[in-house]
């Protein structure tokens, strides 16, 4: 006779570990890294191992303060480092980008009990808490290797200008982030990841239709609007957090057009430029509501009845 063991939920057990996870991300971000330190050189490289290096540190000094096991095997904390570091402009002093590292893993993701408790995408709080505290160096762009003038090694990014070719904003031969610059090298990480089932092409693709349709209805160049700024890589890397967005399909859905709206309206009718970073902040914060709406109810279940005093 058998007998059957009751056992809570989750009854199906993937082999697919966190660390394994964040290996697969940090292997889609290699294209990104390499197109980083050819269009800005060294100092690129540099920026990104600070970040990755002080996002180590402070978790692991976190972890010996409030005697907790060190978690900076599963690798979060690298993608993170990366990721903040794809934010940066390639000329921010280390310092800065040590602050920001802090924020986004100490005060996002620790303070709020560890990866999978936190909030909100901790690279986009470190990211945004830097733009706020250091507008003038988080706004210092580089030009890329090979374009500057002996006069000039700064210049605008394409969303400030508006007239860099599509083959440039493609390749990355224009100023921004480390990380935003070469929409090839995200495209093929985003292939990369959803190839290997780590993303659901979901909300990005809702993400960038969104930032098209809206373009196009406010008489903006669609593609252009895709292809330059953080749109690419805040849609790929960020707004696929699997903490931080829904886990539903149509909470994905909903997700990426809420990123894509407010993106585009704090590009075309607010101050700044660019607006994925508050795009995905804002969506993180609604995020519960949205899959407690979009939530499925089980085959059978009744409503639950108030008891009767």
């Amino acid at each position: 006779m058998k007998k059957l063991i009751v056992s809570p939920s989750p009854h199906v057990r993937s082999e697919m570990t966190t660390q394994k996870i964040m290996l697969n991300v940090i292997i889609a971000l290699c294209p990104a890294v390499i197109a980083s330190s050819i269009i800005f050189g060294l100092r690129a490289i540099f920026l990104i191992l600070v970040c990755t290096a002080t996002s180590l540190v402070w978790e692991t000094l976190f972890n010996m303060i409030t005697k907790r096991p060190n978690t900076i095997s599963d690798l979060s904390a690298v993608v993170t480092g990366i990721l903040l570091a794809f934010n940066l402009p390639p000329t921010l002093p280390f310092w800065m980008a040590s602050i920001g590292t802090f924020v986004a893993i100490v005060i996002v993701k620790c303070l709020f009990g560890g990866l999978g408790q936190n909030f909100a995408n901790p690279a986009i709080v470190g990211r945004i808490v830097l733009m706020l505290s250091f507008t003038g160096a988080m706004t210092n762009w580089t030009v890329p290797l090979g374009l500057q003038k002996t006069d000039a090694v700064t210049g605008a990014t394409p969303l400030v200008s508006g007239n860099a070719e599509y083959l440039d904003l493609f390749l990355g031969r224009t100023g921004g982030c480390l990380g935003e610059t070469c929409a090839l090298a995200l495209i093929i990480g985003g292939i990369y990841l959803v190839i290997r089932g780590i993303i659901s092409p979901i909300t990005p693709l809702f993400f960038l239709l969104t930032v098209e349709v809206f373009s196009i209805a406010a008489g903006v160049d669609p593609l252009y609007q895709i292809l330059s700024g953080g749109v690419l890589l805040g849609a790929i890397f960020m707004a696929t957090d699997y903490v931080t967005t829904p886990i539903t399909m149509w909470g994905k859905i909903i997700f990426g057009i809420g990123c894509g709206i407010i993106t585009c309206v704090i590009r075309f009718y607010a101050s700044m430029a660019e607006g994925v970073s508050f795009a995905i902040l804002i969506m993180n914060i609604l995020t519960p509501y949205i899959d407690m709406v979009t939530k499925a109810k089980p085959i059978g279940a009744l409503p639950i009845r108030k008891r009767e005093d």
